[in-house]
């Protein structure tokens, strides 16, 4: 059950996601949150930053998709300039969304990940659906109270995931 919170990677941006890594562990999908994972809430668009790493993506035939539990304006405006398939209100942990995209992609469960910046959404949707799960750190966190009570959660499982690999360089 715990392994529904690990995501199976970690980085410390999405910018260090490089289409290599994700060609080498098989992955041709992306499925990527929005808000604190490619920019802040405050962001209204993507920065030169976020369409380089999409245009990169595409270059090396990479599908991705914006996948957010934000509302319809929010995805829209973050998206006009990318020109992805877009999400909103997806509910996640909900797999429902999910299920409808990789369908409509066309793509396999084996060979498409989740990006996200929290366990508790992104990571164990992912993991729900058989997806890889890949765990960024939010560029600027909320400080409300739920915002800093669920990161006070996730604390155990980061904790966790970062012991077991250094296990892993250990034994190797």
């Amino acid at each position: 059950m715990a392994s529904l919170f690990l995501p199976d990677y970690m980085f410390d941006s999405f910018k260090d996601i490089t289409p290599e890594f994700l060609l080498s562990i098989g992955v041709h999908t992306v499925l990527v949150d929005i808000d604190n994972t490619l920019a802040p809430y405050e962001a209204p668009d993507p920065n030169q930053h976020v369409i380089r790493w999409f245009e990169d993506l595409r270059n090396h035939g990479i599908k991705a998709a914006l996948m957010s539990n934000n509302d319809a304006a929010r995805v829209h405006r973050f998206n006009q300039s990318l020109r992805l398939p877009a999400y909103y209100d997806c509910k996640k942990p909900s797999t429902r969304s999910y299920v409808h995209v990789i369908s409509r992609l066309g793509c396999d469960r084996a060979e498409t990940c989740v990006i996200g910046d929290q366990i508790f959404t992104d990571v164990l949707t992912g993991k729900r659906l058989g997806l890889r799960a890949i765990l960024v750190p939010p560029i600027h966190d909320q400080k409300t109270f739920f915002f800093r009570f669920k990161r006070l959660l996730e604390k155990p499982f980061i904790y966790y995931f970062k012991r077991q690999q250094v296990r892993k360089q250990f034994l190797q």
